[in-house]
């Protein structure tokens, strides 16, 4: 048992199929009575090979991949992913579409922390509130459909620009969903410091504190429910954030409770972020026309997702079809602080904390080959990929 070797210890398995899981992933946790005294993380039993395929891709196709690597945060993908294109490019999309952008992103975000509050709120058997809050997040998703045509996948961001401009109609109707989304938030934000059921099941759960949460490079409400300020958004302005008012909301709880403060705020500063930058749509086009073909070049893309820092490495080698695309989406930089939270809690515990990252696992596996006496590492094509899986069931 290493450390914590002892008859009292034992290893109980979390996943990679269980009740408390949305999605594939192995916990193995060490338990001393109800306690968690240590934990190993897996999340690499579902693989999709998205940077792979995005090789073989156009750039124009690989705008929809991207949108496909995470269903919640699939606006924030694709933004990254053009916003990288346009850099390599060197082009800049219109000022226009660059509102749009944020105003998709933020109903996005607002849309994302909904869904997470009512799961949050059903881990714990407050489902109550999670049925209170799904309704309201049914206000944003018709809000989304209304300017995109769809409640998920929006396809809104295109390289150079946005695919679909805001009418005067969708404005006014924004303007009177966002008002109902801001009553309804508000009265959440004032019901949840004085709930019972979320202070006995959140105060002093799943605790993180400020020097390891940056240590463990922590991201998104993760790391800013320990009351560190740090947003891509307001550390490195993309798009319009820089020009418009808005605050980088944190707590000092470093628990569930400050997870839900911090959320619940956050769809607060969405709002007005959303509303700002829909008084101030500048006009003009929404989209420029770029080369299909981009010079060899590299980049790095940053957006802040509904769970944090998203980076997109991308290379490009003159054709159409990128050399390189690599996404680090923020649950794999909140692995590393989930296991500390983890540790030390209760076993009864474990669901909400998870879920308290809000994690998206299918978008975290990567694998490589590495050769550590050779210090070398290399990737199979999928046509290597299929040979080695006749020759290992003797085809």
């Amino acid at each position: 048992m290493g450390e914590y070797e002892s008859e009292s210890v034992f290893e109980v398995p979390i996943g990679p199929q269980h009740p408390a899981l949305k999605e594939p992933a192995m916990f193995m946790f060490k338990v001393d009575g109800e306690y968690v005294v240590d934990v190993d993380a897996n999340v690499n039993y579902n693989h999709r090979g998205m940077e792979k395929a995005a090789e073989s891709r156009t750039y124009i196709q690989n705008l929809y991949l991207m949108e496909r690597v995470c269903g919640i945060c699939s606006f924030t993908h694709q933004l990254c992913f053009s916003q990288g294109v346009e850099q390599l490019l060197e082009v800049e999309a219109p000022p226009r579409a660059q509102y749009i952008r944020v105003i998709i992103g933020e109903l996005e975000r607002i849309h994302s922390h909904l869904l997470w509050l009512g799961v949050a709120a059903h881990e714990i058997g407050f489902d109550t509130l999670f049925y209170y809050v799904w309704r309201d997040r049914e206000i944003v998703l018709d809000l989304l459909e209304t300017i995109s045509g769809n409640r998920q996948n929006y396809a809104m961001s295109t390289i150079g620009g946005v695919r679909r401009d805001i009418t005067d109609e969708q404005t006014h109707k924004a303007f009177k969903s966002l008002k109902i989304l801001e009553e309804r938030t508000k009265f959440y934000q004032n019901m949840i410091p004085r709930e019972r059921t979320i202070l006995k099941r959140g105060v002093g759960v799943g605790v993180l504190k400020p020097a390891d949460a940056i240590a463990l490079c922590a991201a998104g409400p993760t790391l800013r429910m320990t009351g560190v300020k740090s947003d891509v958004r307001f550390n490195d302005p993309y798009q319009a954030y820089g020009e418009i008012p808005w605050n980088v909301v944190t707590y000092d709880t470093g628990d569930v409770v400050g997870q839900v403060m911090v959320r619940v705020g956050e769809v607060l500063e969405a709002v007005n972020i959303s509303r700002y930058a829909l008084q101030h749509l500048p006009t003009g086009p929404i989209r420029r026309k770029v080369p299909r073909s981009v010079p060899s070049n590299e980049t790095v893309s940053k957006t802040e997702a509904p769970r944090g820092e998203n980076i997109h490495y991308g290379r490009s080698n003159g054709t159409d079809k990128p050399d390189r695309w690599k996404v680090r989406a923020p649950t794999l930089a909140n692995i590393p602080a989930v296991s500390k939270m983890l540790t030390g809690g209760y076993i009864a515990d474990i669901p909400i904390v998870l879920a308290g990252i809000d994690p998206c696992f299918s978008c975290t596996a990567r694998v490589a080959f590495v050769d550590v006496e050779k210090n070398k590492r290399w990737f199979w094509s999928q046509e290597e990929l299929r040979r080695y899986g006749i020759k290992w069931y003797g085809g």
